[in-house]
């Protein structure tokens, strides 16, 4: 599989992880600080072929993505869960513990973020379905994120992020009847 847009990753290990999946060329951040260098090659990337941010799903590579989108618009977001960037033995998280078919699949479901954003599930919505301010809110959030290939967010986060990929009331609700479903099964 030959992708076409540059991906961005954290370091050499994600690239290494990204060539195992699919033909690929990278910019490596090599850190959650991302220099102004960085930022132009992205820029010049953007502007030439395409982006894709491909971060871990940790707190650094949540703050790269939001550096990346203030600073490179109309860049494309892939997102791993979790469970999937855990080591087989050791410690840590990343996208370099991915397997290959999970790297394919976050990337041919990358989001576009649209610049004019409309909001169609508000903060009251989140409330109501128990996504803030609930017993469960942390775990149906991490689920709502896998389900909708928005990746974890905290309860303010979730909704910029429902907003910034453009998620329709229908693809909202009908995530949130899977996992009450699977709730009520467990």
């Amino acid at each position: 599989m030959k992708i076409k847009e540059i991906i961005v990753v954290e370091g050499r290990d994600d690239t290494t992880a990204i060539k195992r999946a699919v033909d690929a060329d990278t910019i490596e951040t090599n850190g959650s600080a991302v220099s102004e260098d960085t930022i132009n090659k992205i820029l010049h990337a953007q502007e030439k072929r395409g982006v894709i941010v491909l971060t871990d799903p940790d707190y650094p590579g949540e703050r790269i993505r939001k550096i990346i989108s203030e600073k490179v618009p109309g860049c494309r977001h892939a997102f791993i869960k979790k469970t999937d960037a855990l080591p087989k033995r050791g410690r840590g998280i990343g996208v370099e513990h991915a397997s290959p078919e999970v790297i394919r699949d976050a990337l041919n479901h990358a989001h576009v973020i649209e610049s004019l954003q409309k909001e169609e599930i508000t903060k009251d919505d989140l409330v109501t379905a128990g996504l803030i301010g609930h017993p469960k809110a942390k775990e149906r959030r991490e689920r709502l994120g896998e389900v909708l290939r928005i990746g974890y967010t905290n309860g303010k986060q979730l909704h910029k992020r429902l907003i910034m990929f453009e998620i329709s009331r229908g693809q909202f609700s009908k995530a949130l009847k899977l996992i009450l479903q699977e709730e009520e099964n467990a």
